[in-house]
Parts: structure tokens; C-alpha cells; sequence
């Protein structure tokens, strides 16, 4: 019952509850831990995991049975997976437990968790959208301070407030002594209130500096499940993206945002020929009606290479030739010049074969997502699209989840964020409404305002505090029109980034070290 508690517990955030349900979410689990140190006569270190893996995959399936849509093998094996590792995480805090002491098992337990998310985000199949963290941005007024720490700020807070909490539970039920149980009290609000005081007064005083550009945001509306790529229906989706943004467009707007793969079509795109692409024509021949607005969108190119050397090893073969498809965004000027973006964080099983650099002959073996055939191409690093009117990060769907990657935009001269999805995938979820809270992390972090522009979900605009502005509804073919903020400062997450993550990491090996030293000295 313990170990499903905090299963339940820890999904609840995910599901629509308040983030604040996760600073008791690990109670329970913490009591079960306890009771297998105290009775450690009895029960060897190993007894902890089944249970902590019934946790892990309870909350798995409950926060993100969603993904299950796209491939229920590929993502039931995936949660199972995920709650394996987290088990044994709390396996090796136990074994410290046991062998050092209380305080280095439970310092053990948060530096392992945090290492375990960080690792989520850097190797090549890629969980991050369980990180405790990011789910705190369902209030953006509490987290405020992630322009210093990032998301992995929120997850030790998180940890630590749980332990703390543990222990005065103890200290309440052991009725030990009065002062023993006012310090851990005192000690408890101060880590859980002093955070969110401090938060409250960032949100109310920060003010942004007035940089504005106006923006016209495209949200198509087409049904990923049914979408066809024949000539026919990419000019439908033409017709349909220039009547709407016809809609919203003034002589005012500087940027018109269409979503992520708005054109698919299988040889349109082809980025050698743009010069000659009818689509573009078309669209340049519409940007001619406005005083400056420029276009970014998302299509699905592809690159003929000519020469062997240059062929990487997630090219594709067909009919003699040799080619990388990627998800691109793509900035198209009043001019009729062109700057383009290959998404760089692809996600494992649908974008890309895992590990595919040292597993070639599975680069075929993927779930088709997006009307691309075979594992996409990308880029080894972030980079700008510099417009007259500002200089823009753009983010791919996918990408918005990794903090320490958008900083690689801003560090680099981005103004503004422009994340551009599709989000029809998850269909009506909580998949599009979890997706869009990253967004909002990556506003406070960054303090960059976005407009955020998806085929479905959730289209909008959020300032750099992290608010939601002018959401669109699901399922809902519509444009918004809006004004937001150009920013040049760099935040100190910005500068520093996951520095929080790489410390667990180093704290971890250290006590890995620690263990073996006391066991063969």
C-alpha cells in the first residue's frame, strides 16, 4: 500500500493536481525504505526494489499513458524501463543506508535521483518528462527562482522537502523531545516557505523591458492520424495557412508563425531546390501584401549528398540516392531570402534508432511520425534564425523539454523564443498540456518571452514570467495576433545551466567511491 501511495501520489501533478502534492508524494516510500533499515537483520537490500518499481511504473503509467497512442510497445517498454532504473536508485541509497549511515543514504537517495534525471536528458533514449521539477510550472508564480537554478533546482527542492518532512513524522511518532521537534519543524517550513516567498516577489516585481515585435500565430488544425501528402492535399494546407493568416495579419505584424511539419510532402522540399519551389513562390508573392512581416514554419526538407564523404550514417537510400530528411524551421523574409534550422533533440523510436551510430542496421526500425520515412538527420548544435526585426531560437517541439539545450539559443544571441509543434499526436490528453508547461519553464528560465505555434493544443504567447497568454483551444483551427517582449539579458541558469545536475553527478560518484573503499580496505 506504501509503495503504491506514493505511485499514486506522484502522478497526481501530471493528471491536473497542484504541483505542491509532490512534496509528500515520497513519504510513504520513505517510511518502507525505513522499515527494511531498521529489520536489515531480516531482509537483504534487494527486498526495497520491488517495491519501489511498483511505485515507479504506477506513476509511469498514470503521468504518461498518453504516449501509448504513438506505440504501446514502444512506450510500455519504455515505462517499464524508466521504473527499473528509479528502483535502482533507491536500492543503491539503501545499500549506503545500511553500510554508512542515515545521512549519507538519504543525501545518497537525492544526489542519485537528480543524477538519474540529468542522465534522462543527455544519452540517447531520452525520459525527461518525468523530471519532478518541470511538472511545478502548473504555477509559474512558485518557481520563479528557476532563472538560477533551472528545473533541477525544483526537484531537489522537492527531494529535501519530503525528507525533511519524514523526519519530523519520526519525531512526532518517536515523541522525542520538544526542541528536537521544533528545529525539524522550523527547519521544514523555512525549506518549504522561504522558496516560495522569494518566488512571490520575483513574479510581482519583475517587469520586462519594453522590446516589443508583433506576431501573427497560425494554428492549421490538421488530423496527424488522417493527413495525407499528396500534392493535392500539401496545396490544400497552403491554401488553408494563407487564408488564415490573411485573417490576423496587419501592416504591423513582424513575424507570421505557422507550426512544426505545416509541408510534408515528400519531394517538395528539397533544400538544394528551393530557389524554384512553387510553394515558397507562393508564399513570398503573399508576404508582399505587408510593410515587413516575415515567415517561420516547419517543414519536413531533405539533402541530396553528391559526394561520399559527406554522407552521414542516418542517410537514407532510395532508387540510387542518397539523402537526410530532417524536421526543419524555416525563417522565409519579405525578400525571398531563406535561413533554415534542423531540429537537433530528436526522440527516440520515432525520430531516431537509438544509439544509431553504433547500430546501423537498425536505422529503418522507427515508429513514422510525421510523414518522414526512415530516422532523421540533424544538427549537432542550436542555432539562430536572425531576422531584421529580431533574433529568434527555433524550437522544435520535442525540444522545448531540454532547459540546459534552449540556453545554447540564448547564449547565442536569441531575443525570443519560437516553438513550433504538433501536438495532435497525444490527440485530447494531458500530452499537449504537460507538453506546453515546458514551454512555460523555459520563459522563466531564459526570461524570454515565446510565441508558441502548434498544428493542435495549445497555441499562445508567454511572457517571461512564465503566463500563458491568448491560448487557443484543442482542436480549434484559429490565429491569434499579439505583441511580446525582446530580451538581451542573460539569466544566471542561462550562463551556468544544469551546474546543479553535474554536482549530483559528482557527489554520486564520490559516494560510489566511499563504498567501495570501506568494502575492500
Amino acid at each position: 500500500m506504501l509503495s503504491a501511495g506514493t505511485g499514486v501520489l506522484l502522478s497526481l501533478p501530471w493528471l491536473g493536481f497542484p504541483g505542491w502534492v509532490l512534496f509528500i508524494a515520497l513519504v510513504p516510500l520513505l517510511f518502507l525504505e525505513h522499515f527494511f533499515y531498521k529489520f536489515k537483520e531480516g531482509f537483504p537490500p534487494v527486498s526495497l526494489w520491488g517495491h519501489v518499481f511498483l511505485a515507479a511504473l504506477i506513476w509511469n503509467i498514470l503521468a504518461s499513458w498518453w504516449m501509448a497512442k504513438v506505440s504501446l510497445a514502444g512506450v510500455g517498454s519504455a515505462m517499464i524501463f524508466n521504473a527499473f532504473l528509479l528502483s535502482f536508485v533507491w536500492w543503491g541509497a539503501h545499500s549506503i543506508h545500511r553500510k554508512l549511515s542515515s545521512p549519507l543514504g538519504y543525501i545518497s537517495l537525492v544526489v542519485f535521483w537528480i543524477s538519474l534525471e540529468y542522465l534522462q536528458f543527455k544519452w540517447d533514449i531520452e525520459w525527461p518528462c518525468l523530471q519532478l521539477g518541470s511538472v511545478l510550472a502548473t504555477d509559474v508564480k512558485i518557481i520563479q527562482w528557476y532563472e538560477y537554478t533551472g528545473t533541477f533546482g525544483g526537484s531537489l527542492w522537492i527531494l529535501l522537502v519530503n525528507l525533511f518532512l519524514f523526519q519530523l513524522i519520526r519525531n512526532i511518532q518517536l515523541k522525542s523531545s520538544l526542541k528536537k521537534t521544533v528545529t525539524s519543524s522550523t527547519a521544514m517550513l523555512l525549506l518549504l516557505v522561504v522558496p516560495l516567498i522569494i518566488s512571490f516577489r520575483m513574479y510581482a516585481s519583475y517587469r520586462e523591458t519594453e522590446n516589443p515585435i508583433n506576431i501573427a500565430i497560425v494554428q492549421p488544425n490538421v488530423d496527424p492520424y488522417s493527413e495525407r501528402f499528396d500534392m493535392e492535399a500539401e496545396t490544400q494546407k497552403l491554401d488553408d495557412f494563407l487564408r488564415l493568416a490573411a485573417e490576423v495579419t496587419s501592416d504591423s505584424a513582424d513575424f507570421i508563425v505557422g507550426p512544426e511539419t505545416l509541408f510534408e510532402h515528400q519531394t517538395l522540399w528539397n533544400e538544394a531546390t528551393f530557389d524554384s519551389n512553387a510553394f515558397l513562390n507562393r508564399l513570398h508573392n503573399f508576404l508582399q501584401q505587408y510593410n515587413q512581416a516575415e515567415l517561420v514554419f516547419g517543414v519536413s526538407s531533405y539533402e541530396v549528398y553528391e559526394n561520399k564523404e559527406d554522407i552521414t550514417y542516418t542517410a537514407q537510400q532510395n532508387d540510387g540516392v542518397t539523402y537526410d530528411r530532417y524536421n526543419t524551421a524555416m525563417l522565409f523574409t519579405k525578400a525571398g531570402e531563406i535561413q533554415i534550422y534542423h531540429k537537433s533533440k530528436l526522440v527516440a523510436g520515432v525520430e531516431k534508432v537509438p544509439f544509431q551510430k553504433y547500430l546501423s542496421f537498425l536505422k529503418n526500425n522507427y515508429i513514422d511520425l510525421g510523414g518522414a520515412s526512415g530516422s532523421l538527420g540533424s544538427q549537432k548544435e542550436s542555432s539562430n534564425l536572425v531576422a531584421e526585426k529580431a533574433v529568434i531560437a527555433p524550437v522544435i517541439c520535442f525540444e522545448s523539454v531540454f532547459g540546459d539545450y534552449v540556453t545554447g539559443y540564448i547564449k547565442k544571441g536569441a531575443e525570443v523564443i519560437f516553438v513550433i509543434t504538433n501536438d495532435g499526436w497525444w490527440k485530447n490528453s494531458r500530452g499537449y498540456k504537460q507538453h506546453l508547461l515546458f514551454s512555460q519553464l523555459r520563459a522563466v528560465e531564459t526570461r524570454r518571452s515565446i510565441a508558441r505555434s502548434a498544428n493542435t493544443g495549445t497555441s499562445c504567447f508567454i511572457n517571461q514570467r512564465g503566463d500563458v497568454l491568448q491560448a487557443t483551444n484543442w482542436w480549434q483551427q484559429t490565429t491569434i495576433a499579439g505583441t511580446i517582449n525582446k530580451n538581451q539579458a542573460l539569466t544566471f541558469y542561462v550562463e551556468h545551466g544544469d551546474f546543479i545536475a553535474r554536482t549530483s553527478v559528482f557527489i554520486s560518484v564520490l559516494m560510489v567511491l566511499l563504498v567501495l573503499v570501506r568494502r575492500f580496505a
